[in-house]
């Protein structure tokens, strides 16, 4: 079977974003901690997690067209500090509830039954539930003409985290961890890490970690 670009053009909206969302593969689930200039705490699921560069800590994600109502994008605009909270497995149906389109003034945290919890002096809402927290300061936002879409780069500022899921070598096991991923916008995945392999070198062949 093959698709072309001229069928992928003719295919339902619905359908046509569900075969390419999916195709995709599965991503990192986390929800975005924001808070916007009145005080409204927000919170929404995202799975566009984007590594940037380690030195310094980059991390970027996409957001969709500032058409409509985006709050968090908004909020990390404006207040330049946002929180990255990846998903316990547990959370699954909270945190796809968070993308229902509530009106700003409604905090998601209480909507979708999530704990707001602040670490760190940090003014932005974490999710007490996340097994992994990360605050994050706004660096950099690159407009993507083709579509209209918008990335978001962003500094870690910290990181929150149970010592039994960092290895002496700095691997966070996010199976571990019992983390959400995705794939498209309603399938949810449990993790399960198969192998660590050592650093590959031409003249050697990879072994197991």
């Amino acid at each position: 079977m093959i698709i072309d670009a001229t069928q992928l053009s003719q295919f339902e909206s619905r359908y046509r974003a569900t075969l390419i969302n999916s195709l995709a593969g599965i991503k990192q689930a986390f929800l975005i901690g924001t808070k916007s200039t009145a005080g409204h705490s927000n919170l929404a699921i995202f799975n566009s997690l984007i590594h940037i560069g380690a030195n310094p800590p980059l991390w970027g994600f996409l957001c969709r067209p500032d058409t409509v109502q985006r709050d968090t994008l908004r909020n990390i605009l404006e207040t330049g500090q946002y929180t990255f909270n990846f998903i316990h497995q547990e959370d699954t149906e909270k945190a796809h509830q968070t993308s229902a389109k509530f009106s700003s003034e409604i905090s998601e945290f209480d909507a979708c039954g999530l704990t707001e919890e602040y670490l760190n002096e940090f003014p932005v809402p974490f999710v007490s539930e996340s097994p992994i927290k990360i605050g994050m300061k706004f660096e950099e936002k690159m407009d993507i003409s083709i579509n209209g879409t918008i990335l978001i780069i962003g500094s870690i500022q910290f990181i929150e985290l149970d010592e039994q899921f960092l290895s002496l070598d700095g691997f966070v096991d996010l199976a571990k961890a019992q983390t959400l991923t995705c794939a498209g916008l309603d399938a949810y995945f449990e993790n399960t890490l198969m192998q660590r392999l050592s650093y590959a070198k031409p003249e050697k062949w990879p072994s197991k970690l």
